[in-house]
């Protein structure tokens, strides 16, 4: 096990660090505290090489200039808002328009631009990072004061990820985080993931309109593109015309806040398996669409699909969709959730 912590840029006359945890198996995985980011995760393959899986980049200039969230941390709100607007006990709250009339991933300045406190550092068999970070009344129009708390944990062989949120506040507010690293289990930049083979354990999905807001409809996979409830290669149904723009969409795990596998990948020629459990209700699959030849880390260039993201979350558009599992933090509450990605050989 081992720790190193190194000097990574200044950010508006602010220090930031770049933290490396290491563990006894070989796995590594860097951070910076702009955004909370994930910026490097070294796993093995099936003949025990290690590869960076994480797309990402090598210096935090990129960081701050780029606009992909290469492994950052999303909020307050994650995903699309329709209308850049939502209502909360009777009183409207117009909120940062980013995304065609929509709010994407908490605003102008959400929490993948915001530089996070390093708040605790442990070197032990299983070493981790928290960053917390304090979110004020009124911050991108969102209400009430809140304080967040995110800890990555390097176990044998997972990436953990744990929130934890508290109100200081009497007003209640929405809340939906996630991590947004982009996974390619050939190595980051070597190639596309349309080769991934992928099984997510959801039987709906949440259809979406033309600016990828859902219709608050809740629809079967079953028969359609995004049945991946059985193993299925990404780009199957793009390759045969089904759906050829490729993934953005949200899959529905259950109403419930329990624990549950989300999906399992598998990439056959480093026969790299990584499997996502968590206790949100939905994942968001998203695979690069909006990646155009973006340079990456060690010179790598990223391609349309060149990454996929499993993003666990409340759907989107979760607040002004009562029928959906309700992503509203109450005054003076806590909320706490965790994801884990663990990697074997498939």
């Amino acid at each position: 096990m081992s720790i190193e912590w190194k000097e990574f840029g200044y950010y508006r006359g602010y220090r930031c660090s770049l933290i490396t945890l290491r563990n006894k198996s070989g796995f590594s995985v860097s951070f910076t505290d702009y955004g909370a980011a994930v910026q490097s995760l070294y796993v093995p393959d099936k003949d025990g090489k290690f590869d960076d899986i994480l797309l990402g980049y090598d210096t935090l200039d990129e960081y701050v200039k780029g606009d992909s969230c290469f492994g950052a941390s999303v909020g307050r709100v994650a995903n699309r808002i329709g209308g850049a607007k939502f209502s909360l006990n009777g009183q409207e709250y117009k909120l940062f328009d980013n995304n065609n009339g929509n709010t994407l991933h908490g605003g102008e300045f959400g929490y993948h631009k915001r530089l996070w406190t390093i708040a605790e550092l442990h070197d032990c068999d299983e070493p981790f990072v928290v960053f917390s970070y304090s979110s004020p009344d009124g911050e991108e129009h969102f209400p009430a004061a809140i304080s967040v708390k995110i800890k990555y944990t390097l176990l044998k062989n997972a990436l953990r990820i744990d929130y934890h949120v508290n109100s200081l506040s009497n007003k209640d507010t929405v809340l939906n985080l996630t991590n947004h690293s982009y996974f390619n289990l050939k190595g980051a930049g070597n190639g596309d993931v349309k080769d991934h083979i992928v099984q997510i354990n959801a039987k709906q999905y949440t259809p979406v309109d033309d600016k990828l807001i859902p219709t608050g409809v809740l629809a079967y996979t079953m028969g359609t593109p995004f049945d991946f409830t059985s193993p299925k290669r990404i780009g199957e149904d793009m390759d045969n015309g089904r759906l050829p723009n490729g993934y953005d969409h949200n899959f529905i795990l259950g109403n419930n806040l329990r624990e549950r596998t989300a999906a399992v990948v598998l990439e056959e020629s480093s026969g790299r398996r990584m499997t996502v459990t968590t206790d949100m209700p939905a994942v968001q699959m998203y695979i690069g669409i909006g990646l155009n030849d973006e340079p990456g880390k060690g010179g790598a260039v990223y391609k349309k699909f060149g990454g996929l993201c499993l993003e666990t979350q409340f759907s989107p558009d979760s607040p002004n969709k009562p029928q959906f599992p309700s992503c509203v933090l109450k005054a003076n509450g806590e909320f706490s959730s965790h994801t884990e990605y663990t990697f074997d050989i498939g």
